[in-house]
C-alpha cells in the first residue's frame, strides 16, 4: 500500500462516496468538487494503481487541521488503509495543536479512532456543535 497525494477524479470519487453510502455527498457533485479544491490536504491509499480509500482535511495547517472525510471502500476495509491514512495526515502535521474530527457514534468507528490516539472531546471537557445546511 502507498499513501501519496490525491488528484481529484469524479468519476472515482463518485464511486467511493456512493460505496460508502455518502449519497448525501454525491447529489451535488458540483459542490463536493468545490470541497475537494478548497481541501487543506487529501491524501490517498492506493494498492498499484487501485485506489483504496482516501482522507480529506480542511483548516489552516497551523494550529488546526479537522479531518473532513475518512473513506475507505468497503471491500478494503479493516486492512490498514484508514490508519495508514489517518497516520499520514498526523506526521503531516506534528506542530498542529488540534486534528478533530467528527464520525458516527458507532461502537467500531469510537473504538478505530481511539486506537489511533484520538479523544472523545466529552473525555477533554468539550462539546461539539453543528449546523447543518438546508
Amino acid at each position: 500500500m502507498e499513501i501519496r497525494e490525491y488528484r481529484y477524479d469524479e468519476a472515482e470519487i463518485l464511486r467511493l462516496y456512493t460505496a460508502v453510502g455518502w449519497t448525501a455527498y454525491t447529489e451535488n457533485m458540483p459542490a463536493l468538487r468545490d470541497g475537494f479544491r478548497n481541501s487543506l490536504l487529501t491524501l490517498a491509499a492506493y494498492d498499484g494503481n487501485e485506489l483504496l480509500g482516501i482522507v480529506r482535511t480542511v483548516g489552516d495547517g497551523a494550529t488546526v487541521v479537522f479531518v473532513q472525510d475518512l473513506l475507505v471502500f468497503p471491500e478494503r476495509q479493516r486492512r490498514g488503509a484508514g490508519t495508514a491514512l489517518l497516520k499520514a495526515v498526523v506526521e503531516r502535521y506534528p506542530a498542529v495543536r488540534q486534528i478533530e474530527l467528527v464520525t458516527d457514534q458507532s461502537p467500531e468507528s469510537a473504538a478505530f479512532y481511539r486506537s489511533a490516539g484520538f479523544s472523545e472531546l466529552s473525555g477533554l471537557g468539550c462539546c461539539g456543535f453543528m449546523k447543518t445546511g438546508n
